[in-house]
């Protein structure tokens, strides 16, 4: 991520997640439902994308 797309280390993001999504991403495994885990980092990329727009400079 370039520096000038993030103002400073205290930028804040929003993004909701389930309760589920939520421990998923804490190391949990849901052994019936493994997309859990990847559907919250979905949302977390898509808030990153959305607030800092750094999915361009990547390309």
């Amino acid at each position: 991520m370039n520096s000038s797309t993030v103002k400073n280390d205290r930028d804040k993001i929003a993004v909701e997640l389930t309760p589920n999504e939520a421990l998923a991403l804490t190391g949990v495994e849901f052994n019936s439902n493994q997309d859990v885990k990847a559907s919250a980092r979905r949302k977390i990329r898509a808030a990153f994308e959305k607030t800092f727009d750094f999915a361009s400079e990547e390309r």
